[in-house]
Protein backbone atom coordinates (compact mmCIF):
# COMPACT_ATOMS: atom_id res chain seq x y z
CA UNK A 1 0.00 0.00 0.00
CA UNK A 2 1.80 3.38 -1.48
CA UNK A 3 1.81 6.29 1.39
CA UNK A 4 1.48 10.03 0.39
CA UNK A 5 3.68 12.31 3.03
CA UNK A 6 1.62 15.12 3.74
CA UNK A 7 3.68 17.74 5.95
CA UNK A 8 2.01 19.70 8.28
CA UNK A 9 2.40 23.73 8.33
CA UNK A 10 4.87 24.62 11.15
CA UNK A 11 6.02 28.29 12.12
CA UNK A 12 9.39 28.82 12.27
CA UNK A 13 11.30 31.08 14.76
CA UNK A 14 11.21 31.82 18.20
CA UNK A 15 7.39 32.09 19.98
CA UNK A 16 5.79 31.84 16.23
CA UNK A 17 3.01 29.89 16.36
CA UNK A 18 -0.40 29.02 14.66
CA UNK A 19 -2.03 28.74 17.76
CA UNK A 20 -4.89 30.92 18.67
CA UNK A 21 -5.25 30.02 22.48
CA UNK A 22 -3.45 31.37 25.42
CA UNK A 23 -0.75 29.09 25.29
CA UNK A 24 1.64 31.34 27.12
CA UNK A 25 -0.34 31.66 30.75
CA UNK A 26 0.73 28.70 32.01
CA UNK A 27 4.70 29.65 31.52
CA UNK A 28 3.92 33.03 32.20
CA UNK A 29 2.27 31.83 35.70
CA UNK A 30 5.31 29.63 36.55
CA UNK A 31 7.33 32.44 35.44
CA UNK A 32 6.12 34.69 37.84
CA UNK A 33 5.26 32.23 40.78
CA UNK A 34 8.98 30.64 40.86
CA UNK A 35 10.38 34.02 40.09
CA UNK A 36 9.02 35.11 43.67
CA UNK A 37 9.95 32.75 45.33
CA UNK A 38 13.41 32.65 44.26
CA UNK A 39 13.33 36.33 45.41
CA UNK A 40 11.96 36.55 48.37
CA UNK A 41 13.22 33.07 49.59
CA UNK A 42 16.74 34.94 49.14
CA UNK A 43 15.65 38.23 50.49
CA UNK A 44 14.70 35.95 53.76
CA UNK A 45 18.13 34.36 53.82
CA UNK A 46 20.54 37.12 54.28
CA UNK A 47 18.28 38.93 57.06
CA UNK A 48 19.95 36.92 59.63
CA UNK A 49 17.01 37.96 62.01
CA UNK A 50 13.39 37.23 62.80
CA UNK A 51 13.27 34.01 62.43
CA UNK A 52 12.11 32.83 65.75
CA UNK A 53 9.93 33.16 68.25
CA UNK A 54 9.22 31.99 71.58
CA UNK A 55 12.08 30.91 74.65
CA UNK A 56 12.48 31.11 77.90
CA UNK A 57 12.77 35.01 77.80
CA UNK A 58 9.00 34.34 76.31
CA UNK A 59 6.66 32.63 78.69
CA UNK A 60 3.23 31.73 77.39
CA UNK A 61 4.73 32.07 73.52
CA UNK A 62 4.83 29.14 70.95
CA UNK A 63 8.28 28.47 70.21
CA UNK A 64 8.29 28.60 66.59
CA UNK A 65 11.16 28.31 64.06
CA UNK A 66 11.56 29.59 60.32
CA UNK A 67 12.10 26.39 58.19
CA UNK A 68 14.27 28.38 55.92
CA UNK A 69 16.47 28.20 59.26
CA UNK A 70 16.14 25.10 60.17
CA UNK A 71 18.67 23.93 61.48
CA UNK A 72 20.23 26.86 63.31
CA UNK A 73 23.99 25.27 63.52
CA UNK A 74 25.35 29.28 64.85
CA UNK A 75 23.23 31.72 65.93
CA UNK A 76 23.91 34.96 64.44
CA UNK A 77 26.16 37.83 66.10
CA UNK A 78 23.73 39.50 68.82
CA UNK A 79 21.04 36.87 68.75
CA UNK A 80 20.59 34.17 71.33
CA UNK A 81 17.48 31.98 69.41
CA UNK A 82 18.07 28.62 71.97
CA UNK A 83 17.63 26.65 68.07
CA UNK A 84 21.93 27.06 67.71
CA UNK A 85 23.01 23.23 67.81
CA UNK A 86 26.79 24.73 67.97
CA UNK A 87 26.29 27.94 69.94
CA UNK A 88 26.97 31.70 68.41
CA UNK A 89 28.86 32.09 65.90
CA UNK A 90 32.57 30.99 66.25
CA UNK A 91 35.36 33.05 66.00
CA UNK A 92 37.06 32.30 62.99
CA UNK A 93 34.48 32.94 60.68
CA UNK A 94 35.71 36.23 58.67
CA UNK A 95 34.32 39.34 59.84
CA UNK A 96 33.77 40.45 56.36
CA UNK A 97 31.73 37.30 55.49
CA UNK A 98 28.08 38.18 55.86
CA UNK A 99 26.65 35.58 58.25
CA UNK A 100 22.90 34.20 58.25
CA UNK A 101 21.73 30.82 59.83
CA UNK A 102 20.05 29.91 56.16
CA UNK A 103 22.59 30.50 53.89
CA UNK A 104 24.53 27.32 55.42
CA UNK A 105 20.84 25.26 55.08
CA UNK A 106 18.86 26.62 52.26
CA UNK A 107 20.91 25.29 49.57
CA UNK A 108 20.10 21.74 49.93
CA UNK A 109 16.47 21.67 49.65
CA UNK A 110 16.89 23.86 46.96
CA UNK A 111 19.12 21.78 44.98
CA UNK A 112 16.60 19.29 45.85
CA UNK A 113 13.62 21.36 44.35
CA UNK A 114 15.69 22.91 41.46
CA UNK A 115 16.25 19.54 40.29
CA UNK A 116 13.36 17.79 40.22
CA UNK A 117 11.70 16.38 37.15
CA UNK A 118 8.84 18.82 37.26
CA UNK A 119 10.28 21.59 38.06
CA UNK A 120 12.89 21.30 35.12
CA UNK A 121 10.39 21.13 32.96
CA UNK A 122 8.24 23.81 34.31
CA UNK A 123 11.45 26.48 34.53
CA UNK A 124 12.99 25.70 31.24
CA UNK A 125 10.07 26.69 29.80
CA UNK A 126 8.79 29.76 31.99
CA UNK A 127 12.74 31.33 31.63
CA UNK A 128 14.15 29.59 28.85
CA UNK A 129 11.68 29.41 26.63
CA UNK A 130 12.72 26.31 25.84
CA UNK A 131 10.47 24.11 24.79
CA UNK A 132 8.14 27.37 25.07
CA UNK A 133 5.17 25.48 24.75
CA UNK A 134 3.85 22.82 22.18
CA UNK A 135 3.60 23.45 18.70
CA UNK A 136 5.38 27.23 19.60
CA UNK A 137 8.72 27.90 17.80
CA UNK A 138 12.07 27.61 20.09
CA UNK A 139 15.26 29.75 20.45
CA UNK A 140 17.85 29.50 18.48
CA UNK A 141 20.44 28.13 20.63
CA UNK A 142 18.25 25.09 20.52
CA UNK A 143 20.38 23.13 16.88
CA UNK A 144 21.01 20.53 15.77
CA UNK A 145 23.59 19.88 18.50
CA UNK A 146 21.35 19.86 21.10
CA UNK A 147 22.32 17.49 23.55
CA UNK A 148 19.70 18.60 26.62
CA UNK A 149 20.96 17.19 29.92
CA UNK A 150 23.96 14.73 28.38
CA UNK A 151 26.32 17.02 28.47
CA UNK A 152 27.71 20.65 30.85
CA UNK A 153 26.02 22.37 32.80
CA UNK A 154 22.54 20.66 32.77
CA UNK A 155 24.19 17.10 33.43
CA UNK A 156 24.09 18.05 36.92
CA UNK A 157 20.37 17.81 36.79
CA UNK A 158 21.05 13.70 37.43
CA UNK A 159 22.81 14.87 40.96
CA UNK A 160 18.48 14.91 41.98
CA UNK A 161 18.74 11.64 43.07
CA UNK A 162 21.37 12.24 45.87
CA UNK A 163 19.61 15.45 47.03
CA UNK A 164 16.62 13.02 47.40
CA UNK A 165 18.21 11.55 50.42
CA UNK A 166 19.49 14.90 51.82
CA UNK A 167 15.63 15.81 51.31
CA UNK A 168 14.11 13.53 53.57
CA UNK A 169 16.81 14.16 56.20
CA UNK A 170 15.08 17.48 56.47
CA UNK A 171 11.64 16.42 56.31
CA UNK A 172 12.47 14.81 59.87
CA UNK A 173 14.35 18.21 60.79
CA UNK A 174 11.10 20.05 60.12
CA UNK A 175 9.48 17.05 61.80
CA UNK A 176 10.93 17.67 64.72
CA UNK A 177 10.07 21.72 64.59
CA UNK A 178 6.53 21.20 64.19
CA UNK A 179 7.21 19.14 67.56
CA UNK A 180 8.79 21.79 69.02
CA UNK A 181 6.32 24.25 68.39
CA UNK A 182 3.94 22.31 70.53
CA UNK A 183 5.73 23.25 73.62
CA UNK A 184 5.68 26.74 75.17
CA UNK A 185 7.73 28.11 78.22
CA UNK A 186 6.43 28.71 81.62
CA UNK A 187 7.27 31.87 83.83
CA UNK A 188 9.25 29.04 85.77
CA UNK A 189 11.49 27.71 83.11
CA UNK A 190 9.31 24.50 82.65
CA UNK A 191 7.43 24.09 79.82
CA UNK A 192 3.33 22.82 78.67
CA UNK A 193 1.94 22.02 75.47
CA UNK A 194 -0.09 24.14 73.80
CA UNK A 195 -1.43 24.83 70.27
CA UNK A 196 -1.51 28.18 67.99
CA UNK A 197 -2.21 29.11 65.02
CA UNK A 198 1.93 28.99 64.35
CA UNK A 199 2.08 25.52 65.70
CA UNK A 200 -0.55 24.69 62.66
CA UNK A 201 1.60 26.38 60.32
CA UNK A 202 4.63 24.59 61.11
CA UNK A 203 2.82 21.03 61.28
CA UNK A 204 1.62 21.50 57.43
CA UNK A 205 4.58 22.82 56.66
CA UNK A 206 6.94 19.29 56.45
CA UNK A 207 3.27 17.32 56.29
CA UNK A 208 2.99 19.19 52.39
CA UNK A 209 6.95 19.08 51.97
CA UNK A 210 6.80 15.13 52.90
CA UNK A 211 3.63 15.11 50.13
CA UNK A 212 5.76 16.45 47.36
CA UNK A 213 9.24 14.55 48.51
CA UNK A 214 7.64 11.09 49.15
CA UNK A 215 6.05 11.37 45.74
CA UNK A 216 9.56 11.95 43.69
CA UNK A 217 10.20 9.89 40.97
CA UNK A 218 13.43 8.62 42.17
CA UNK A 219 12.06 7.43 45.51
CA UNK A 220 9.35 5.54 43.52
CA UNK A 221 11.78 3.77 41.06
CA UNK A 222 13.88 3.46 44.69
CA UNK A 223 10.94 1.77 45.86
CA UNK A 224 9.70 -0.54 43.09
CA UNK A 225 10.62 0.62 39.85
CA UNK A 226 14.19 -0.99 39.55
CA UNK A 227 12.42 -4.49 40.00
CA UNK A 228 10.79 -7.20 37.17
CA UNK A 229 8.45 -8.46 39.33
CA UNK A 230 6.30 -5.65 42.04
CA UNK A 231 3.73 -8.77 42.69
CA UNK A 232 6.28 -11.18 44.00
CA UNK A 233 6.21 -8.69 47.46
CA UNK A 234 3.54 -7.37 49.04
CA UNK A 235 5.31 -4.92 50.89
CA UNK A 236 7.24 -3.86 47.70
CA UNK A 237 4.11 -3.19 45.55
CA UNK A 238 2.30 -1.26 48.32
CA UNK A 239 4.98 0.65 49.01
CA UNK A 240 5.28 1.46 45.30
CA UNK A 241 1.77 2.51 45.26
CA UNK A 242 1.75 4.51 47.74
CA UNK A 243 4.41 6.30 46.09
CA UNK A 244 2.78 6.33 42.76
CA UNK A 245 -0.39 7.63 44.46
CA UNK A 246 2.10 10.97 45.48
CA UNK A 247 3.89 10.95 42.44
CA UNK A 248 0.32 11.13 40.28
CA UNK A 249 -0.16 14.79 42.31
CA UNK A 250 3.78 15.52 42.09
CA UNK A 251 2.84 19.05 40.64
CA UNK A 252 0.28 19.95 43.27
CA UNK A 253 2.13 18.94 46.06
CA UNK A 254 5.03 21.49 44.37
CA UNK A 255 3.05 24.20 44.87
CA UNK A 256 1.39 23.90 47.60
CA UNK A 257 4.60 22.13 49.63
CA UNK A 258 6.56 25.89 47.71
CA UNK A 259 4.45 28.55 48.75
CA UNK A 260 3.67 26.46 51.86
CA UNK A 261 7.32 26.57 53.45
CA UNK A 262 7.44 30.48 52.04
CA UNK A 263 4.42 31.10 54.46
CA UNK A 264 5.59 29.41 57.08
CA UNK A 265 8.93 31.68 56.97
CA UNK A 266 6.38 34.80 56.39
CA UNK A 267 4.70 33.57 59.35
CA UNK A 268 7.06 33.48 62.04
CA UNK A 269 9.03 36.46 60.25
CA UNK A 270 5.36 38.94 60.99
CA UNK A 271 5.40 37.45 64.26
CA UNK A 272 8.84 37.69 65.44
CA UNK A 273 9.27 41.76 63.87
CA UNK A 274 5.99 42.16 66.17
CA UNK A 275 3.22 42.54 62.77
CA UNK A 276 1.02 39.87 64.11
CA UNK A 277 0.77 37.84 66.93
CA UNK A 278 0.83 33.93 67.63
CA UNK A 279 -2.91 33.33 68.55
CA UNK A 280 -3.32 30.81 70.67
CA UNK A 281 -5.89 28.07 70.30
CA UNK A 282 -5.27 25.64 73.48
Amino acid sequence: MSQTPFPLPQARGFLKTQRTDNWWLTPALVLAGLGAFVIYSTWAAFQGQNFFIGGKDQPGIQVLLSPFYSPVLWDPPGIESGHAWLGSLPQWWPAWLLFSPALLILPFPAGFRFTCYYYRGAYYKAFWGDPASCAVGEPAFRGTNYRGEQKFPLIFQNIHRYFLYVAILFIGLLAWDAWQALWHYNEDGSRSLGVSVGTIVLILNPTFLGAYTFGCHCLRHLVGGKHDCLSCSQARISRYRAVTWLNERHQLFAWISLFGVAFADIYVRLCASGVWTDWRIL
